[in-house]
């Protein structure tokens, strides 16, 4: 199961996480919150890492503490 982050104006997302090949050939893991539940793509929450919501549009992201 994954991450479940609900904001404050009640609405439920769930974490996941893809890697990806940078322009420069670097690999890469990024952290992003869906509506729905993705059992191919979910994740938990990774160690140093905290969620932030923004203030205009309650859509929450991963930051580094």
């Amino acid at each position: 199961m994954a991450y479940s982050y609900t904001n404050k104006k009640g609405k439920k997302y769930f974490l996941n996480s893809k890697d990806v090949t940078l322009k420069g050939g670097r690999n890469q893991t990024i952290y992003y919150f869906s509506k729905d539940e993705r059992s191919d793509s979910g994740c938990d929450l990774p160690a140093g890492k905290q969620v932030v919501e923004s203030p205009k549009t309650g859509l929450p992201f991963v930051k580094g503490k």
